[in-house]
């Protein structure tokens, strides 16, 4: 890791946060305070060039209203040892996003060599552990057997006044001995051990921080990364060379169990956590060096009511939406890559009835389902010569005969696509995601090859959902669902298909238009008889959705937003025949 910035050489690191630290009295009280109970964010800001860059703002977690700030200067905190500062560079237009860990200012390279060599002695209890805490307790035991503080206070300053934990000469070189280490050192070293051995090395800070989306490495430079907040950011952690990067995903293809070599260079895989990784090794096959891409997994999916706070839809198409799906609609969300796809379709399957059985089918599994009767099914690659792994269309075609109430399938790119619809056909409901930015190009690839749906077979698709990353009218990027449409038919005469726009953004105003108003055919002709409304009365359908509506907006009002929650408080309701 590296900073942005050269060190300021005023920094006054002679009395780092005593009473006369130059840097802690320029502090607002709140980080003040953090730095106190956290040394190592001290000695960070002493790196900080305050005089150019301005003393960061305080914040004890990032929340979506940070994105408004005029002046992106900040720090925010990720758990007890990790903090992040966000700070603008003027000559690029991605912001710098600087993971600050404990062992971030500690030359600890000699020091980590010989705690290498003391490892060797515990090679047999590593092996003979089962779990990653088992290994961190063996790791955490042999620091303390083998090292031994040499200063009470955590303060070691050499002759040029260094820095807390910049080793003296030799230091921590003495084989015989136990390892001398500051109190600094000791904790950074405890940290680096159990962040590299047991989990993802460098890459950890950014795995443990909820507000990344997604992790790129394209090659030496900068890790890039999609923050929540404030979108495209470069990292603190670089790579200069071409073996320095190898080295690194080598570690990392073994630490997920998919090794990568120049015969097999590229890998897909899906990390402890759930957060799923390509990775392509080697700079003959990639012309800028090794490159890997991460998409965080999101234990708790956002939940509608959030989506309606970031202005991704409103009241009324949740309501409409959520009793599309829980009458077993038939539905498609469809866009570009990154337009919100999954997100949405985590959201909308917390509206399934909850006695419902689930099936699911993804190449990597992101969904997620409150439902206790849920079959999560994962593509497989082969194992071996010979065997053809598991595929999409073999394991949908296996839920065909687990009588599910729903599949859902992750993204529909082959002939997996035609047993889909024959699903629908048979009465399965079903839901995936599907890359096409409108519905007409969603219909051409389904008709086409290597899809291939009968033309008669599209209209068992009763919504097509497109979502899309935008330009708001404010000049930001956002993601928004642009159009909810309704198809109807497909008349063989004409060769063409009639479907009905919904719902549609305004992309001047930012508000979604309910187009169907009143002109809905699903709504009229589907829901109002499932729900007992007779053909003259099939228009009080529209009482219900504005009754939805409200009870959304009331649920936002009563801050009932988390995922899980809503699903409860949903399931509640059907069950009592409220909903």
């Amino acid at each position: 890791m590296a900073l942005p910035f050269a060190v300021d050489p005023e920094s006054g690191t002679e009395d780092c946060g005593g009473s006369n630290c130059s840097v802690k009295s320029l502090l607002p009280d709140e980080l003040q305070q953090q730095a106190e109970n956290a040394p190592h964010l001290m000695h960070y800001l002493h790196q900080v060039p305050i005089k150019d860059v301005g003393v960061p703002e305080y914040f004890p977690e990032a929340s979506r209203k940070l994105a408004d700030l005029e002046n992106k200067n900040l720090i925010y905190r990720v758990n007890e040892e990790l903090f992040v500062h966000i700070c603008p560079d003027p000559e690029d237009s991605r912001d710098f996003y600087i993971s600050i860990e404990p062992a971030m200012l500690e030359n600890l390279h000699a020091i980590l060599e010989a705690m290498d060599q003391r490892l060797l002695d515990y090679v047999e209890e590593l092996s003979a552990a089962e779990t990653d805490e088992q290994k961190a307790e063996v790791l955490l035991r042999a620091v303390d057997e083998n090292c031994a503080v040499t200063d009470g206070d955590g303060k070691k300053r050499d002759g040029g006044g260094g820095l807390l934990g910049f080793m003296k000469k030799g230091s921590g070189a003495d084989s015989a001995g136990p390892i001398k280490v500051t109190s600094a050192e000791m904790a950074a070293l405890k940290y680096v051990l159990i962040r590299d051995k047991l989990h993802m090395g460098a890459l950890e800070p950014l795995l443990r921080d909820p507000n990344i989306e997604d992790i790129s490495c394209s090659g030496l430079g900068s890790v890039f990364i999609e923050h929540k907040i404030f979108d495209g950011l470069k990292s603190n952690i670089t790579w200069e060379t071409h073996d320095e990067l190898d080295e690194f995903v080598l570690r990392l293809a073994e630490r997920i169990g998919k090794p990568v070599t120049y015969r097999n260079p590229i890998v897909d895989a899906t990390l402890l956590d759930g957060s799923r990784i390509n990775i392509v090794f080697g700079s003959d096959v990639s012309r800028s060096g090794s490159n890997f891409t991460i998409r965080k997994f999101q234990e708790t999916p956002i939940s509608l009511i959030e989506l309606i706070n970031f202005g991704a839809m409103d009241y009324t198409m949740a309501a409409y939406l959520t009793m599309m799906i829980g009458a077993g609609m038939n539905a498609f969300v469809s866009g570009e890559t990154a337009s919100g796809k999954t997100t949405l379709l985590n959201a909308l399957a917390a509206f399934v009835p909850p006695d419902a059985k689930i099936v699911s089918i993804e190449d990597t599994p992101e969904f997620q389902v409150p439902h206790p009767n849920w079959i999560r099914e994962v593509v497989r690659g082969s194992l071996s010569e010979g065997d053809g792994g598991v595929t999409m269309f073999g394991l949908l075609k296996a839920a065909l005969r687990q009588r599910p109430n729903l599949i859902v399938i992750g993204e529909i790119r082959g002939e997996e696509g035609a047993i889909a619809f024959q699903a629908m056909q048979t009465g399965h409901p079903v839901m995936a995601t599907f890359h096409a930015s409108t519905v007409e190009k969603l219909i051409q690839r389904l008709t086409g090859s290597p899809i291939n749906v009968p033309k008669v077979y599209v209209d068992n698709l009763n919504l097509a959902i497109i979502c899309s990353a935008v330009r708001l009218p404010n000049g930001k990027p956002g993601r928004r669902i642009i159009s909810v449409n309704e198809l109807v038919a497909y008349d063989k005469a004409s060769d063409s298909f009639a479907f009905v726009e919904s719902f549609r953004w305004n992309s001047a105003t930012d508000v979604h238009e309910f187009t169907g108003n009143m002109n809905s055919y699903l709504l009229e002709n589907q829901l109002a008889p499932k729900r007992g409304l007779s053909p003259e009365n099939k228009r009080m359908i529209y009482q219900e959705l504005e009754r939805r509506a409200a009870l959304f907006e009331r649920l936002k009002e009563q801050d009932v937003t988390n995922f899980y929650d809503l699903y409860q408080v949903f399931s509640k309701a059907q069950r009592q025949g409220l909903v």
